[in-house]
């Protein structure tokens, strides 16, 4: 039988040359990485102007940082003398100016060139124009995203539009404040899988019953395999006896004020292309953002929001932390038993959807219009 004989149940998959081969992966980081809105820095860990961090945006390092103003600025972290990287940490704190390590050109807050050795002696260097080059940049969600394209695509249509088209509305989003919320807890994982299998997995929940033993009993009807994201609008009820959304059920911690009645006891979930997705429970929000290095190797950085009081008070959330945590792993483990299989051939033409997966089906699309491939039969 070949993929044209499917019986209606079944649609195809992405072929498996999608998720192994590096020259794939490299049209990925031209056309997906580096020209859509991709999501870095909690705004909050930059709080004071000459706090920094860097980032692996598709190919590019950027560097994002807190400007004298109080803005949010991001550069490509390249020196403009001899395209050393600028800043090798991942974070830190710079008082007046980012210098480069190699011929000490140095940069004000603002990217402009302040001083070099012997620049004096150089009066025709425009030292805007051999400023470092800006990067696009918004703030949503107390999240700092940025877009490397020329001309960045619509915010509004990518990022908030993803949202509204899983939740029906922005205000259903906007009721968890999650820019107020602090972060309590943060694990990084490094998952030798391509970023495309995590995002498959995240939006099914075929596989919940067999693997994630811990979240179906909390959320009952992941059992039957309907992902929350299979439906626009529908949150996954909490079940009968579960009092809040953590590892054994128990309660959970302060509920978030702006939570909607309709919403408590209620778990949604929500991807925005390309590699951000958006859990939402009552009393806490977890946040994951994918960094795709290679073909077969994708970090996953999650946060825990909740409250300010919740973690200034020092109240334990590591049995919501656990609960989720348990899933990342379960998921990430299951991604990486599934990438080797990419490359067999077994799997050449792809493999099948089934009916509660068949949503994943316009994520390919999506994909394949995005890196202008014609679609595999």
């Amino acid at each position: 039988m070949t993929m044209m004989d499917l019986p209606p149940s079944l649609i195809s998959t992405l072929p498996g040359e999608y998720y192994t081969d590096s020259g794939l992966f490299a049209l990925e980081q031209e056309r997906v990485f580096e020209a859509m809105w991709f999501c870095v820095a909690r705004a909050a860990e930059l709080a004071k102007p000459g706090q920094f961090r860097t980032y692996q945006v598709g190919r590019e390092s950027v560097l994002v940082s807190r400007s004298r103003d109080g803005s949010i600025k991001a550069f490509l972290n390249i020196c403009r003398h001899r395209g050393a990287k600028l800043c090798t940490e991942e974070s830190g704190e710079v008082k007046r100016a980012f210098q480069c390590p190699y011929h000490a050109w140095t940069y004000g807050l603002d990217g402009k060139l302040i001083a070099a050795p012997n620049l004096t002696s150089m009066p025709d260097i425009d030292r805007a124009g051999y400023g470092l080059i800006d990067v696009h940049v918004r703030e949503w969600l107390g999240y700092v995203w940025v877009c490397l394209a020329d001309t960045p695509p619509s915010f509004e249509e990518d990022v908030t539009g993803a949202v509204v088209a899983r939740l029906g509305d922005v205000e259903s989003i906007e009721n968890y404040g999650i820019e107020g919320l602090r972060l309590g807890r943060r694990i990084t994982y490094d998952v030798k899988a391509n970023w495309k299998l995590i995002i498959e997995n995240f939006m099914e929940c075929y596989h919940c019953a067999t693997i994630h033993p811990e979240l179906t009993e909390v959320l009952p009807e992941f059992a039957d395999g309907y992902a929350a994201q299979y439906y626009v609008g529908h949150g996954a009820e909490f079940g009968e006896d579960v009092q809040g959304f953590t590892v054994d059920g128990s309660e959970g911690l302060d509920r978030i004020p702006g939570v909607a009645e309709d919403q408590d006891r209620r778990y949604y979930a929500i991807t925005v292309n390309p590699q951000v997705f958006i859990n939402l429970v009552p009393d806490h929000v977890i946040f994951h953002r994918m960094y795709p290095l290679a073909h077969d190797r994708t970090i996953v950085e999650c946060d825990w929001l909740y409250l300010p009081h919740v973690v200034e008070s020092g109240k334990d959330v590591s049995r919501s932390v656990e609960l989720f945590h348990r899933v990342n792993q379960q998921d990430f483990d299951a991604c990486e038993r599934t990438q080797p299989g990419m490359s067999s051939r077994a799997y050449t033409k792809g493999g099948v959807l089934v009916p509660s997966e068949h949503h994943i089906g316009a994520f390919h699309t999506w994909l394949r219009e995005k890196l202008d491939t014609r679609a595999v039969d």
